[in-house]
């Protein structure tokens, strides 16, 4: 029976209209890798995608907060780059424009989960969108406006370039791991956090450059993120056991639910 499965939702992917685009021609169509639905299912929870009502030129009236109501949790995954102008700033240059359209659908979505108190989990683009939902800042490229630092993404490599990821001690995500101040992480992401956002902390860095890997907006409710991706890790690469932050994550959306 699933009566009692938690059911965690996970903010859409889009591809725009195109009309250029030989399938689906001309029609926008919104998504989840399927990793990363893969990774809460792992634990028996079921995996909804959440769709975005806008444009909805039909007459149903269902929206981000029935959503909300509905189910125990929100996961906010990979993607698109976050517009700089949901931060101030105008594009470096026009690939880095990102989606703006994807911004204010997720940031919205994560407005209508903390409303009624449930957790809100984020996944490399997910730790950004947090970010600059609640007033922080982007580095729009890391090699750009951080030429010192770490490669952080590789697209021949992709999911298999790694580097090590240091916990921030007396953290929640520390005490996930106790006894383990050293990891090693994927690393899949050109942009990162440059203005952490008011009332958030920093868990965990990349050692070696500073890069912020992890935040959490410590008090009530349940607001976190990671830079890398944990659905990718696998134990033949020697990647940290992502287990413990799924854990975590999903205890709050069981505390969440309703009685």
């Amino acid at each position: 029976m699933s009566a009692g499965r938690l059911k965690i939702g996970v903010s859409a992917c889009f591809f725009h209209a195109d009309p250029q685009r030989p399938v689906f021609t001309n029609k926008t169509l919104q998504y989840v890798e399927q990793s990363i639905v893969h990774w809460v299912m792992s634990t028996g929870a079921l995996a909804v995608m959440i769709p975005s009502p806008e444009g909805n030129t039909r007459k149903g009236d269902a929206t981000l907060t029935d959503y909300a109501g509905w189910l125990d949790g929100l996961l906010l995954h990979g993607g698109a780059d976050v517009w700089p102008g949901s931060y101030g700033e105008e594009p470096l240059q026009e690939r880095w424009s990102g989606d703006r359209v994807r911004d204010e659908y997720e940031t919205a979505l994560v407005a209508a989960f903390t409303k009624v108190g449930k957790p809100v989990f984020g996944v490399c683009r997910g730790l950004q969108l947090l970010n600059v939902a609640f007033g922080g800042t982007l580095f729009q490229d890391i090699q750009t406006q951080r030429p010192e630092a770490l490669q952080h993404r590789d697209a021949t490599l992709y999911d298999q370039l790694f580097h090590e990821l240091q916990f921030v001690p007396d953290t929640r995500l520390a005490a996930l791991y106790p006894g383990v101040t050293h990891a090693k992480v994927n690393s899949v992401h050109h942009q990162a956090i440059k203005q952490l956002a008011p009332g958030f902390v920093v868990e965990a860095i990349s050692p070696h450059d500073g890069m912020i890997e992890a935040v959490r907006k410590p008090g009530d409710g349940f607001v976190a993120a990671v830079q890398w991706h944990p659905e990718f890790h696998t134990h033949e690469w020697g990647t940290l056991d992502d287990a413990p932050i799924l854990n975590d994550f999903l205890t709050a959306a069981r505390a969440a639910q309703r009685p």
